[in-house]
């Protein structure tokens, strides 16, 4: 199945916290980066969620928020993802940035130019992937 999200996640269900309402689900990938994802129970229940069981988590690259340098302020999005910055592709107004992560994971947002030129954004440099875990979607194989 093709899909417009420009990341796409395939990993194992490493951990998955029940809630009333809401599950805590994490995605481990084949490198070792992690991605948590909320979902309803509903879902949980509808995907056949369950540690150990595969998963793909998908996530559109303009949910992506970027962070320059070294991480010194706390934010509540639950998935922060250090790396360095691998590819930068510019366009008329946005600009798509590639971070690979410690484990290999790449992980793509997109920004506008200028934000690119207000974080030093090139390649080389530290960044880090900012995701709340409500903007990640999962889905199962077939």
């Amino acid at each position: 199945m093709n899909v417009s999200a420009r990341n796409v996640f395939k990993g194992k269900i490493t951990a998955l916290v029940d809630g009333t309402v809401n599950a805590e689900v994490e995605l481990t990938l084949p490198g070792g980066d992690k991605i948590v994802a909320v979902v309803t129970e509903a879902s949980v229940e509808s995907l056949g969620l369950a540690v150990g069981k595969e998963a793909i988590a998908y996530v559109k690259a303009p949910w992506v928020m970027l962070l320059a340098g070294p991480a010194n302020v706390q934010f509540s999005a639950r998935n922060q993802l250090a790396g360095k910055v691998s590819q930068l592709s510019r366009g008329a107004v946005n600009a798509d940035v590639a971070i690979t992560l410690a484990g290999g994971t790449i992980v793509h947002a997109v920004v506008t130019n200028e934000a690119v030129l207000e974080l030093g954004l090139s390649v080389g440099k530290e960044a880090a992937a900012l995701i709340k875990a409500s903007h990640v979607i999962l889905g199962v194989p077939a």
